[in-house]
């Protein structure tokens, strides 16, 4: 795993888009593997939340960003960027879903706003992927 900057105290510092995915995913595994029925019931929560329903998984994920910079959780941003770049999320729909976020949240945010808008140029160099259920 990548070096954190000194001073650079987010969660994902110096971690590549992919190196996340493979963390989150190890670690997901492990919380699983300890996790009672009400953190598993919470997880699966959480999971079928997104799903498309009277809205689409894009303005859900889109949402659950905007919430995620409000509370100020890197990790959450990032996970949220990656689903909504895989759901074909626009640079346009990114910067105005940003933007309430910045409105609600203030200027405390900013700094995850520079890392969430890193990270998407980070993606946008990556292959694209098929753009799921909408």
């Amino acid at each position: 795993m990548s070096e954190q900057k000194e001073g650079d105290h987010s969660a994902h510092a110096g971690r590549s888009v992919e190196e996340f995915k493979r963390e989150r995913e190890a670690l997901n595994e492990i919380v699983l593997k300890h996790a009672g029925l009400q953190m598993k019931r919470f997880f699966n929560l959480d999971t079928q939340s997104y799903g498309a329903g009277a809205l689409p998984k894009k303005t859900k994920e889109l949402l659950g960003l905007v919430a995620s910079l409000v509370l100020r959780c890197d990790d959450c941003v990032l996970y949220h960027l990656i689903q909504c770049r895989e759901l074909g999320v626009t640079d346009e729909e990114l910067g105005e879903a940003l933007n309430i976020g910045l409105v609600v949240g203030g200027s405390i945010t900013i700094p995850h706003l520079r890392r969430a808008f890193r990270s998407w140029d980070e993606m946008k160099k990556m292959p694209d992927k098929q753009p799921q259920d909408k």
